[in-house]
């Protein structure tokens, strides 16, 4: 009689799909959290472009956020190994160039149009890493229903567009380089030390800035509020986020911040996207919405999500 050498498959332990189950539902919730303190805090913010301007409204944001991160999450900057570096110096950069181009944005065209402009970032990313017909076919919905959102119309500031756009690619470099921090340093060092170092960029625009406009406190106030729920919760739960969910399903799952967007946009400034608009938001829920369940679906068979 032969026996074989190859070793049995060892049975799956108990309640390993189910630790895998809620990896991925607490990963839905903290993109969801992310995307609905990110836009409040926008709006919030917007609120304080008359008195600061965009690039003080920032630099307040940048400060608040890094205090805030480096606070909490106690970086070892000394420890840190030149591979470690690398992220966090490209994600500052990222941080800084993407907040600002986006704020400008908001000034010019609005926080809904803005947002869902932004959103095309992360849509390239999912597009580019799809790898199944239904995630390729979500993605092409989300982009088609911005694409009506920002449909050209007699009035339209085409220099708000391109600093939106330019908002967009920095978040899809923003997920991909946050996703190499998370796995290179514990914890939320990554995002905090970027979040610090890009505050100490913003430290001479901003005092030019403030310098030059008169001072509030309510404004201040809005900015430094803008800080906490734009950057410094965002940049953790994307980062704990990204360690549970590929950057494909986190860049299709990013459609919800242009519908937070414009929910907030209508409760906060008033600003309403008009019938075509909601439409449009309904397809980008409706390709969310499928995204997610397929995802869910896939990784209980035993897949990859």
């Amino acid at each position: 009689m032969t026996l074989s050498t190859r070793a049995r498959p060892r049975p799956a332990p108990a309640g390993g799909a189910a630790t895998g189950r809620h990896g991925r539902l607490t990963g839905v919730a903290l993109m969801t959290g992310s995307a609905a303190s990110n836009q409040w805090g926008a709006a919030t913010a917007a609120l304080a472009f008359p008195v600061l301007g965009p690039v003080g409204v920032v630099a307040v944001r940048q400060w608040v956020a890094g205090a805030l991160l480096l606070a909490t999450a106690r970086p070892r900057f000394t420890s840190f190994t030149p591979g470690q570096w690398r992220p966090v110096l490209a994600l500052a950069l990222i941080f800084g160039t993407m907040n600002l181009s986006l704020y400008a944005a908001v000034d010019r065209i609005g926080l809904g149009l803005a947002v869902t402009l932004e959103f095309l970032g992360p849509l390239s990313v999912a597009l580019l890493a799809s790898r199944r017909a239904i995630d390729l076919g979500c993605a092409l919905l989300a982009g088609a229903a911005v694409a009506v959102l920002a449909r050209p119309q007699p009035s339209t500031d085409y220099a708000g567009i391109l600093l939106a756009l330019l908002a967009a690619a920095c978040w899809a470099g923003y997920i991909l380089v946050n996703r190499v921090a998370g796995a290179r340093l514990p914890g939320s060092q990554g995002p905090a030390a970027a979040a610090g170092l890009s505050a100490l960029l913003y430290v001479p625009v901003g005092i030019w800035a403030l310098a030059s406009h008169p001072l509030t406190a309510a404004a201040l106030g809005r900015a430094a509020t803008a800080g906490l729920l734009c950057s410094a919760v965002p940049m953790v739960a994307d980062t704990l986020a990204l360690r549970r969910v590929p950057a494909r399903f986190f860049g299709v799952f990013m459609s919800v911040n242009p519908v937070f967007a414009a929910l907030t946009g209508l409760v906060v400034l008033g600003q309403s996207p008009g019938p075509a608009g909601w439409l449009a938001i309904a397809a980008i829920m409706t390709a969310n919405t499928v995204s997610v369940s397929t995802a869910s679906r896939h990784a209980a068979a035993g897949h990859e999500m």
